[in-house]
């Protein structure tokens, strides 16, 4: 059973907060799952905005079945596929495909230094296109917008790979020191290394820091030796087994300060 249809009958038979967020280009939806130990501190985690990248909605599935037992704080949203147009796609046609239905790569389609990117494109492909303009996708606005409706302490971007942190986008320097604390900690759990991007825009992590003003971490998982699809999933989902938890207690101890 391929990673879509196990994501789609997990949310069948999900029994606790569950809905759609939005639709794809193509229609399909986009599910979330909302489990709350505690009110306090609220995070959004998505998964799968690229592609190629679907490895992470398989950790999404786990991490969601690990924090349901044994979760102790906070109120986690989970998306586990952002991109459910460009995952089947992925699946079906191209393995190295990256964009959505449209050929829109998603994570270059927010409203933050929108089309500044080192490596941006303006024609319509299996990557790296910006589209017509910031949110110009359904996937994008849906997000977008569901964001604003929680307003969540903080969120998380699982990609693959690279075993990579990245946590800058402009912030003043109150926030770096923040935002740079919650991103240690997470690679004192997973083993990864702490890296700038001062040439990447227009991500959803870059849209939360900069519109939000919240810390948001893009997380890269996987060696990067590895191709795509990665089947390397137990290795990833040790090294991140934990990565919740932190979250939550860097909330909880100081107040994310």
């Amino acid at each position: 059973m391929n990673i879509y249809k196990k994501y789609k009958k997990f949310y069948r038979a999900f029994r606790e907060k569950k809905g759609v967020l939005g639709f794809s280009h193509f229609g399909r939806p986009i599910y979330y799952f909302s489990i709350k130990k505690t009110d306090y501190p609220k995070i959004i985690i998505q998964y799968s905005i690229h592609a190629r990248e679907y490895i992470t909605a398989s950790l999404a599935l786990k991490q969601i079945k690990n924090f349901y037992n044994k979760g102790k704080r906070g109120h986690i949203i989970f998306i586990p596929i952002v991109n459910p147009d460009g995952v089947i796609i992925a699946l079906n046609k191209n393995p190295l495909y990256k964009a959505n239905g449209r050929g829109v790569d998603l994570n270059v389609n927010f409203d933050a230094k929108w089309g500044k990117g080192a490596s941006n494109v303006l024609i319509a492909g299996a990557e790296n296109y910006i589209g017509e303009g910031p949110f110009s996708e359904s996937e994008t606005v849906a997000l977008r917008d569901f964001t604003y409706l929680i307003k969540p302490n903080a969120t998380i971007s699982y990609h693959s790979k690279g075993e990579e942190i990245y946590f800058e986008f402009e912030q003043d320097s109150e926030r770096f020191i923040r935002d740079k604390k919650l991103a240690e900690k997470v690679s004192l759990v997973t083993g990864y290394a702490i890296k700038s991007t001062p040439f990447s825009c227009g991500g959803y992590k870059d849209w939360c820091i900069k519109e939000l003003k919240i810390p948001a971490l893009t997380i890269e998982v996987g060696c990067d030796k590895l191709k795509h699809p990665i089947k390397k999933l137990g290795d990833i989902y040790k090294k991140n087994e934990k990565v919740i938890d932190v979250i939550t207690d860097f909330f909880g101890v100081n107040n994310g300060t």
